[in-house]
């Protein structure tokens, strides 16, 4: 039973998410011959404040 944890700047919509969660699952079954059914897409929405790149906040920029 695979996850998929994507973790990602906050501000997409529920329809990108969607779509994201459908070819992540199609890849999956494609790739691995498993049940899409067996497949969990897990979203982790990360805000500007709570992510650093370069020691800078990615809000800073």
């Amino acid at each position: 039973m695979p996850f998929v944890n994507v973790q990602m700047l906050a501000g997409r919509t529920v329809e990108q998410k969607a779509a994201l969660a459908k070819a992540i699952t199609e890849a999956f079954v494609k790739i691995t011959n498993c049940q899409p059914e067996a497949v969990s897409v897990i979203f982790n929405d990360i805000q500007k404040t709570d992510l650093a790149k370069a020691g800078k906040l990615v809000s800073e920029s």
